[in-house]
């Protein structure tokens, strides 16, 4: 058996590259650009990359530059990224627990409900049937909204719904309009089922599993579910008061809406910080204070085994779990009468300082290419690496040398963490000794 099928964590990186390369090539053709000629190959290579990390960064407009096959072969590669991630991430879960010993796979057996040890084609039939129900939902509701509500033709409104559904739930943040939801910015209609989709996609498909299976019996959903809802509220919450507090007055972005709107807007921006990529006010133009958290809540994203980059919010509540056992002096972290393992707990602390060192580092090395300032590089660089989509508008400006760092980013930061976390739980093994303790100072 080949060594890539016997360590199954490096399938998914090699996926990528497989269709990265496919979906360059194709956009690399005549026809795939708008004004004809074929796209250079740094230009293919980052938008066939953004689309299949199912990023959104770009460097010419997606609107203009692409043809209607180009628009296709972004919207098939959107498809390929956000339903390889997902079904990815669950199967790699999958082999995790499978891997685990005998009583720690009861115990898993019993937490997740079956999910970490179902049959793969089940998995996969359940990512394919939520995938095709969200977004043919959104498709139509986006579709008939664009007719009705800003009268489009019937065949204009039913792709760009069905482009912006699937790039919503894909959390992708490619859009067919040059300015992106800006021309939607009164819109409720229209930016509602957008962050549903976000949102929808973004949580991660064993908690939609969890949901689909109790939706009434909190009680029964697994530790995972619990802390990945938990969390997604707080942080949408954190997200929305942060931004409104911030951007209040600010007239450049949400200061020159009604109220109601500013509320909206801030709720837009909060779902879309965390992975959605779109944007309906000028990012650029926010406060420092409101991208401060907005660098934090981007690199953090969305759930684990869902089409939204970051850490996870499973990752991050776990770190907040072992640093509030520290500080009580307890030795277990313990969330909803459950104790977190040592193994998970060191998984989470890896993949954190990981992210935190590609993403201190990739904004060095884009100063360093660029010339841009700190503000810029390390807001350029987490929602590459955590696959966000947004900017502050330098994107189409950077050098090709930038423009290569920023498709290694988003590479590694979508199939990075995944490989690494399942990496780690398949290689953890217990020696036979242990050496003697000694602790050295901390603080």
């Amino acid at each position: 058996m080949p060594r890539s099928i016997q360590q199954p964590a490096r399938l998914v990186p090699i996926a990528f590259l497989i269709v990265i390369a496919v979906g360059t090539g194709l956009l690399m053709l005549p026809f795939a650009r708008a004004g004809g000629g074929g796209a250079p190959f740094i230009t293919a290579l980052f938008t066939a990359t953004s689309a299949i990390c199912v990023t959104g960064l770009i460097v010419q407009d997606t609107a203009t530059y692409w043809s209607t096959f180009g628009h296709s072969v972004i919207l098939l590669l959107i498809q390929i990224g956000g339903f390889g991630i997902m079904s990815g991430a669950t199967l790699l879960s999958i082999l995790v627990t499978r891997r685990l010993g005998l009583s720690t796979r009861l115990g898993a057996q019993a937490e997740t409900r079956g999910l970490a040890l179902g049959d793969v084609v089940v998995v996969l039939r359940l990512v394919v049937v939520v995938a095709l129900v969200v977004q043919s939902a959104l498709a139509v509701t986006l579709a008939l909204r664009l007719h009705y509500g800003h009268g489009e033709s019937w065949g204009d409104a039913t792709w760009n719904g069905v482009f912006h559904a699937v790039s919503s739930f894909n959390n992708a943040g490619f859009s067919t309009y040059s300015e992106g939801m800006v021309r939607f910015a009164l819109d409720p209609f229209v930016l509602l089922p957008i962050m549903l989709g976000v949102v929808l996609g973004g949580i991660g498909m064993p908690v939609l599993h969890d949901l689909r299976q109790g939706m009434r019996q909190p009680a029964r959903w697994s530790l995972h579910t619990k802390i990945t809802l938990l969390g997604t509220a707080l942080l949408l919450m954190t997200g929305l008061l942060a931004t409104l507090i911030y951007e209040w007055s600010n007239p450049a972005t949400l200061g020159g809406f009604e109220p109601g709107a500013r509320v909206m807007h801030a709720g837009f921006h909060s779902v879309m910080m965390r992975s959605g990529g779109f944007s309906a006010v000028d990012v650029g133009q926010m406060r420092d204070e409101t991208l401060g958290v907005t660098y934090g809540l981007m690199l953090i994203g969305g759930g684990s085994a869902g089409t939204a980059g970051g850490i996870k919010v499973g990752t991050f509540v776990i770190m907040l779990l072992i640093i509030l056992a520290e500080i009580r002096g307890e030795p277990d972290s313990v969330a909803f009468g459950r104790r977190v393992s040592t193994e998970v707990q060191r998984q989470a602390v890896t993949v954190v300082l990981l992210a935190v060192g590609m993403v201190g580092l990739g904004s060095l090395l884009l100063m360093s290419l660029t010339g841009l300032q700190l503000r810029d590089a390390l807001f350029e660089t987490i929602s590459a690496f955590a696959t966000v989509g947004l900017s502050t508008g330098v994107t189409a400006q950077l050098p090709p040398s930038g423009q290569a760092l920023i498709v290694a980013l988003m590479f590694v930061g979508r199939v990075g963490t995944i490989t690494v976390a399942t990496a780690l739980a398949l290689r953890g093994r217990r020696n036979p000794y242990r050496y003697p303790e000694e602790r050295p100072i901390v603080g």
